[in-house]
């Protein structure tokens, strides 16, 4: 089959769509009009249509898939073989994709992401859809009464969330799920869009999906070992700017190392230098940082080498990037970072602050390295102890 008449086939699909859609809702208003009753089976094909048709005005909105290039797919079965294979068959290529499948339905999603992002030149768009955990925690919670609610949401947490992040656990939960119905959450979903080559654009809440729309700015990463369970390491700039592998406790959602830049640029920073109200830490994320035990695991660094127990906080080379004056950070890249970082002596409220505490550290460190550090970490734990400072 032609790419030409492959093209034709799915607008005639979405076109017999439409004209059911529209169908069915003459039939409604019919019924209506003559002031009979609803039939259940009827009120929710009712709500279906008026869903579909924000779907409908909202896909309209950014791409117009009459025009040729523009290609709508709706596969539910994506390829489970592992490697890249792709989500069409043939080598179509075009300026637009609109994919009405969940994300939450698909085995390997960014396979099927980095295949996507084959088809679409730079500055091409992927329309998707994503059901979030927010929204399935909704469902059950007013499914239900209490507190059985609660008790069903604990086992299905247990079930959906925490298995398919242990190892072993991992493989027998997709055995049986065989990937349907994943839960994701919206960081996730956003993470993974950007981890495949994607910046996000725009997105929409319509019935209980997430309605987005991702304009492709390059290549995927093609991560090959992404995280997800309790232990993780992340990429760090360490001395002399080799990158280190630091290691912690998970608090943030998974793939929220790819939106540093969207989360600087979308919510800035906070008092400290740290992202204001950062929506990638999880709410176990937030217990486990009020209380230090997210950084426990980079105890493992100090006795590999590297970190110290007190010196400058290591960061991403992005944070690096977007924070920090050129200057400065060559000069920062000098020193080994720490454990205890100078942040916790001096509080600072702003990054401008945050960059000049690091800087007379340093400058000090330079000059009595020992007597710096032991000095900068007695008034770090009292700050810590007495005036309860924390880093959130």
């Amino acid at each position: 089959m032609t790419n030409n008449q492959t093209q034709l086939n799915m607008i005639v699909e979405v076109d017999a769509m439409s004209m059911y859609i529209a169908r069915l809702k003459q039939q409604i208003q019919a019924r209506e009009d003559r002031h009979i009753n609803l039939r259940p089976t009827l009120q929710q094909n009712f709500v279906k249509v008026k869903i579909e048709d924000q779907v409908a005005t909202y896909i309209k909105q950014w791409v117009d898939i009459n025009q040729p290039g523009n290609i709508v797919i709706n596969e539910t079965v994506f390829s489970n073989k592992k490697g890249r294979d792709g989500a069409f068959t043939d080598d179509t290529s075009c300026k637009n994709i609109v994919a009405l499948n969940r994300l939450n339905d698909i085995r390997y999603i960014n396979k099927y992401l980095e295949s996507l992002n084959k088809k679409l030149p730079v500055g091409g768009k992927i329309i998707g859809c994503v059901e979030t955990s927010g929204y399935r925690k909704k469902q059950i919670m007013e499914s239900m009464p209490a507190p059985f609610n609660k008790m069903y949401y604990a086992l299905f947490y247990l079930f959906k969330r925490v298995c398919p992040k242990i190892p072993h656990l991992k493989e027998w939960y997709f055995r049986c799920t065989r990937g349907k119905r994943r839960v994701l959450s919206k960081i996730e979903a956003i993470g993974r869009l950007y981890s495949c080559g994607y910046r996000l654009v725009d997105t929409k809440e319509i019935g209980n999906q997430l309605f987005f729309v991702a304009e492709k700015t390059g290549m995927p990463a093609y991560n090959e070992t992404p995280t997800y369970g309790p232990l993780i390491h992340l990429k760090r700039v360490g001395y002399k700017g080799k990158l280190i592998k630091v290691y912690k406790l998970r608090s943030m959602y998974p793939y929220s190392e790819y939106l540093q830049q969207y989360i600087f640029e979308t919510q800035g920073l906070q008092e400290g230098g740290k992202f204001k109200n950062d929506p990638r830490v999880s709410t176990i994320g937030k217990f486990l940082r009020k209380f230090w035990l997210d950084e426990l695991p980079m105890l493992i660094n100090i006795v590999k080498g590297d970190l110290k127990i007190v010196g400058v906080r290591p960061v991403s080379e992005n944070y690096l990037k977007n924070v920090y004056p050129a200057d400065f950070l060559e000069y920062r890249k000098k020193f080994k970072p720490g454990f205890i970082p100078p942040f916790y002596v001096d509080l600072p409220k702003t990054s401008e602050e945050l960059i000049d505490s690091e800087r007379r550290y340093l400058e000090a460190y330079e000059k009595q390295p020992l007597k710096t550090d032991i000095e900068y970490m007695i008034k770090a734990l009292s700050n810590v102890l007495f005036k309860k400072a924390r880093s959130n």
